[in-house]
């Protein structure tokens, strides 16, 4: 039921669908959605555990990893429960403002993870180029001053995005077809003119997938140019399965994104239920492949964690 404050238009509440088309296998979906999000949250936790305690990860590669963590938590938590209760208890009904708090957190965190990204793919290049300055190079004031522009830039560009969307009325449905208060699907339900707003979000996430991938394609085609002037075989294998994490989070974190922006654009022939579940690959995903790929190929976490379960099976 459509319920409205009838002098400014807006929804007391919005009704989230889920996943349209597919409501009849919510249940079943939900199993592989839950799955991740746990995975995510064991993952995650423990990344964040085993760097604090060990004295060894405190450099800035694992920095850089513990923020990755921390920001992927906070994106998958920040819609998969209410997720969850959508497909468990058809719980579809979401709060006006909640929903724009939601849509600023989704999305600011998403932004801080490509300049993490970013940051990530530069410290690959600095502990390849230049390794006996590495450290020297990216001093904890330098890693604070990078993590203190991603986190500006997240919040200004995305700041505006509530107040845009909260002057529009809703004098029609308040039925949202997602999973989430995405910032598209909300505008579709406004009886105003949404160019500007259409327009922005095209142009924030051309400016953001845009500039950041091709800077990281930039810092890879440098550390490749560096990495084949080495001298031994070994040398250059060592050098290049350091990066094989972060390729890793890259893929795993863009392929989504630019497949979904896409679609979204451009596929008006491909089924709704593809674009949503697109659109939640990119939040359920890297939280939980990301913990994997970095235990698995770096030693010193893999060793720690592996001995936290021996001690605990002793």
């Amino acid at each position: 039921m459509l319920i409205l404050n009838t002098t400014s238009l807006q929804p007391s509440t919005f009704l989230l669908v889920g996943i349209p088309g597919l409501e009849a296998f919510h249940i079943w979906i939900s199993l592989p959605f839950c799955s991740a999000y746990v995975i995510a949250l064991i993952g995650n936790f423990t990344l964040l555990f085993v760097i604090k305690v060990e004295a060894s990860l405190h450099e800035p590669m694992y920095i850089f990893l513990s923020m990755l963590s921390v920001i992927d938590l906070v994106l998958s938590t920040s819609t998969t429960p209410k997720m969850l209760a959508i497909f468990w208890f058809n719980s579809r009904d979401i709060d006006f403002y909640a929903c724009l708090t939601q849509m600023f957190f989704l999305h600011s965190f998403a932004i801080m993870e490509s300049a993490l990204l970013l940051a990530m793919a530069l410290d690959r290049y600095v502990a390849i180029y230049n390794p006996l300055r590495y450290t020297s190079i990216l001093t904890n004031q330098v890693i604070i001053k990078i993590s203190v522009a991603a986190l500006i830039r997240a919040v200004a560009l995305m700041i505006p995005l509530p107040f845009l969307v909260k002057r529009f009325p809703y004098c029609g449905s308040n039925i949202v077809h997602h999973t989430y208060c995405e910032h598209m699907a909300v505008v579709k339900l406004a009886c105003a003119d949404t160019t500007f707003n259409n327009i922005y979000g095209i142009i924030v996430a051309l400016f953001i997938v845009g500039l950041d991938l091709m800077f990281i394609v930039l810092s890879y085609v440098l550390i490749l140019r560096t990495v084949f002037r080495l001298a031994s075989k070994e040398a250059r294998h060592k050098a290049l399965s350091t990066c094989a994490s972060h390729i890793s989070a890259i893929l795993v974190f863009y392929v989504p994104v630019v497949l979904s922006s896409v679609v979204h654009r451009f596929g008006q022939k491909v089924a709704p239920h593809i674009h949503i579940l697109l659109a939640n690959a990119y939040l359920l995903l890297p939280p939980m492949i990301n913990p994997i790929v970095y235990g698995v190929k770096t030693k010193q976490i893999r060793e720690r964690v592996l001995n936290l379960f021996y001690q605990k099976s002793k």
